[in-house]
């Protein structure tokens, strides 16, 4: 996947948090780490897969780790962004930054580019999000050309 390429900042970036999660969640002894992402997200990863990868496939809302002794959870995958943001405003919370380039707008990111594809798609069609959202949730496989289920390849 486009975001899984190890020259990408943003892939070694968001690798060497989450390894420092696992282990601050380890050390405390839980089982279950909560992430932030949210509706938007969700919508930019399915694109970012699709367009970049080549791939259908999304960040879903509950995932077991490789070993099985952590559950990764997002608990924000149905709030849109544009609520989160509202509601930081209204309560006087304010953004932490992380100084990260790609955040600050210093230089570009697929997940920019989508996010202004996708505002000019919701000109047309305000209900464009919602519905690349539902789609993850309605494949009928029998009208895909292929997929895979685990370690196992179907293609038609």
């Amino acid at each position: 996947a486009f975001e899984k390429n190890p020259d990408n900042p943003c892939f070694l970036c968001a690798k060497m948090r989450r390894g420092v999660l696992y282990k601050k969640v380890e050390e405390l002894g839980c089982n279950k780490l909560a992430l932030g992402h949210h509706f938007d997200d969700v919508i930019e990863t399915t694109m970012i897969n699709m367009f970049y990868a080549g791939t259908i496939k999304t960040m879903i809302p509950k995932v077991s780790s490789s070993s099985g002794k952590l559950s990764v959870i997002r608990p924000m995958v149905y709030i849109k962004e544009e609520n989160i943001i509202n509601f930081t405003k209204r309560n006087g919370i304010k953004p932490m930054s992380c100084g990260c380039p790609v955040e600050d707008k210093k230089t570009d990111s697929k997940r920019a580019e989508l996010k202004k594809l996708l505002e000019q798609l919701e000109e047309t069609n305000p209900n464009i999000k919602q519905s690349i959202f539902n789609s993850m949730k309605n494949i009928n496989l029998d009208y895909v050309l292929g997929y895979t289920r685990g370690n196992k390849k179907k293609t038609k």
